[in-house]
């Protein structure tokens, strides 16, 4: 064989070896179709090298997992994976699989935060699904300077939790999501508009927060806020208390649960039955709507409202209207009582 043929085959064998080689650590083009298949994998906070591989080969995606962490050692990517969960694609060689969990961007987790809800009961959501630690959670909520660092006037984060629907990045810590809650609830207050009825009424952020977290106890219908607003606001400016039931549902160790003429008897700042005025704080946490009716309630003259059991309530202006609107309830009440006695005798 002359010695041009042997250069030329020299040469076809390094072009080959290049090939496979960059092939070999290259990320592959994958097209973005229902064909390329995937396998979704979670990476922990602080997890190492090995764990990640043992995730990889409990999913498949690697056979040994000294080799992932050969080629992570070689590559220099020990520490340069990021937490997260990650669509892996299938069939990577181990050097792919190392830069595609270095280059990819992670899912974002949804919480859903609901309207309303208790903060430990927010607490244990956020814990569960972003992986964080409630107990820190739950003392930095009660925590009166990370409060005031948040520019909270309160000794607690209850009300400041904006209820809806996020995409948290898995990692983010305690402090952080706490933060963006709060972030966003204070944000409602940051227009003109908001800042004007502040100005006008002398109320807090805190009292609005604490006036929306009743309404969000009362209300089940978005429309009827503005209008249970109007009764709270037209009570507070005659000094009358607010016989707000939400307040003393908060007080009961086994509610929700229907009232007892007890119940409007226990002692607490959060009585009020027996106290005129807001509460000390929110007793839940309102969700934007109930915090915008707290803000302009509708213009009425309506003092009392009372449940007619569809979710809708009747509004009244004096205690006389109120009076026949509580009769007609309590009618509905005892003819459902009687239909399930009836029920459970059959």
């Amino acid at each position: 064989m002359g010695k041009s043929k042997i250069l030329l085959l020299a040469i076809i064998m390094v072009l080959v070896a290049g090939y496979f080689a960059v092939t070999y650590f290259a990320l592959p083009d994958l097209p973005k179709t229902a064909q390329t298949r995937y396998t979704k994998i979670l990476i922990p906070k602080g997890s190492t090298v090995s764990q990640i591989a043992d995730s990889l080969k409990a999913k498949g995606l690697i056979r040994q997992t000294n080799l992932f962490r050969f080629w992570a050692k070689t590559l220099s990517k020990e520490n340069a994976f990021k937490a997260g969960i990650f669509n892996v694609p299938l069939g990577l060689t181990y050097p792919q699989t190392v830069r595609w969990l270095v280059r990819a961007k992670p899912e974002n987790i949804k919480v859903q935060l609901i309207e309303g809800w208790p903060t430990k009961r927010i607490l244990k959501i956020l814990s569960e699904k972003l992986f964080l630690n409630y107990g820190k959670l739950d003392s930095l909520v009660n925590d009166k300077s990370f409060c005031q660092s948040l520019n909270c006037e309160a000794v607690s984060l209850t009300g400041y939790l904006l209820p809806d629907t996020y995409f948290f990045p898995l990692g983010i810590t305690e402090k952080g999501v706490l933060r963006f809650l709060v972030n966003r609830t204070l944000q409602i207050f940051k227009n003109d508009s908001t800042r004007y009825v502040l100005e006008n009424t002398g109320y807090t952020v805190h009292k609005i927060l604490t006036l929306a977290s009743i309404i969000e106890g009362e209300a089940l219908l978005n429309n009827e806020r503005p209008d249970i607003a109007s009764v709270y606001w037209n009570r507070l400016r005659r000094g009358m208390r607010l016989q707000a039931d939400p307040t003393i549902q908060y007080l009961l160790k086994d509610g929700p649960r229907r009232l007892l003429l007890k119940d409007l008897k226990i002692k607490s700042p959060y009585n009020t039955y027996l106290h005129s005025g807001l509460p000390p704080g929110p007793i839940n946490n309102p969700g934007k709507a109930s915090i915008l009716a707290a803000l302009f309630p509708a213009h009425t003259n309506y003092l009392y409202f009372v449940a007619k059991g569809d979710g809708s309530h009747i509004f009244s202006k004096n205690a006389k209207e109120h009076a026949k609107a509580k009769a007609a309830f309590n009618r509905v009440r005892r003819i459902v009582a009687r239909k399930k006695r009836m029920e459970k005798g059959h």
